[in-house]
């Protein structure tokens, strides 16, 4: 079983010639309405990869809340652990550009009032928490305690990477998964010097996996006694917005189940690959059958 405690948006999609600098007004033909939040995408994700999934979180009172649970009521994911509040649901705002790189602006909503304590009393030994960077960071090293005291395992996903500090959450967290941008950040507040590969090193070295995905590149991981690194399956991109999340979830499903943590990377990189092809965070999840083939070419 999967516990995802996180945020739920509703994204709101303008493909455009060229993403804007800043200042500039760059115009699209239409726009999309998609389910979103990392989150959400995540424990989608997940289920579609064969998972078990509960989902911990909130929405607000207004008309964009049942459209951004659709996905995840239709997948199956369990959302009796999901709160109504007053307020506004979560909102993403993404700009796409033909080569399928992405701009996004993010409203919290009730997305930044989730609490921990939402988490109390519900884990068992060996089940999996699963989090992300868009809730209060407080609420996420709370519940990433719980997890831990309950023997469960954490998988944190710090993106987009929050403010304050990060070493109480990391000391809790089993499995570390950043980008290559995000590993920067985090380096830099950590007084880690050097490429990704220092980073990974350096940080491994606290007990813990460092995941640090390189889009088209691939993906590096080191644990405490080993390193991996896999070129990522070449594909027809157009749009990289969900790429993080399904790798994320594909990597939780399959580390879930117990497979080994080699195979559960190149499970990761298989659906972040194929999340590429189709456009939208959450419609582009891949399901078990798609990945494992993929997975199976990577060497």
């Amino acid at each position: 079983m999967i516990t995802v405690f996180g945020s739920i948006n509703l994204d709101l999609v303008v493909a455009v010639p060229r993403l804007p600098t800043a200042g500039e007004t760059v115009s699209g033909r239409d726009h999309q309405t998609f389910p979103g939040g990392k989150g959400a995408n995540q424990a989608l994700a997940a289920r579609r990869a064969g998972a078990d999934v509960r989902f911990i979180g909130a929405v607000g009172q207004d008309s964009f809340a049942e459209l951004a649970l659709l996905n995840l009521r239709e997948a199956g994911v369990d959302l009796s652990g999901v709160r109504t509040m007053a307020g506004s649901t979560g909102l993403a705002l993404i700009g796409i550009d033909p080569a399928g790189e992405n701009q996004i602006i993010v409203a919290s909503g009730t997305n930044a009032r989730v609490e921990a304590s939402w988490l109390e009393g519900g884990f068992e030994p060996g089940q999996t928490l699963l989090v992300q960077g868009e809730v209060p960071l407080v609420e996420v090293t709370e519940g990433a305690r719980l997890a831990r005291d309950a023997a469960g395992t954490v998988i944190w996903n710090p993106a987009p990477v929050p403010e304050g500090d990060l070493s109480a959450c990391l000391d809790v967290a089993g499995t570390v998964v950043v980008n290559v941008s995000e590993a920067a950040e985090i380096g830099g507040r950590l007084g880690i010097a050097g490429d990704t590969e220092t980073f990974a090193l350096k940080l491994a070295e606290g007990g813990r996996n460092v995941i640090v995905t390189l889009g088209a590149d691939g993906v590096l991981a080191r644990t405490p006694t080993a390193r991996y690194r896999f070129a990522s399956p070449a594909v027809n991109a157009v749009d990289t917005t969900g790429a993080g999340d399904a790798f994320c979830g594909a990597l939780a499903a399959a580390l879930d189940r117990k497979t080994s943590f080699e195979r559960a990377l190149k499970e990761g990189a298989a659906a972040g690959a194929l999340a590429c092809t189709v456009t939208g965070a959450q419609s582009s999840a891949p399901h078990l059958e798609d990945i494992a083939r993929l997975a199976d070419t990577i060497a």
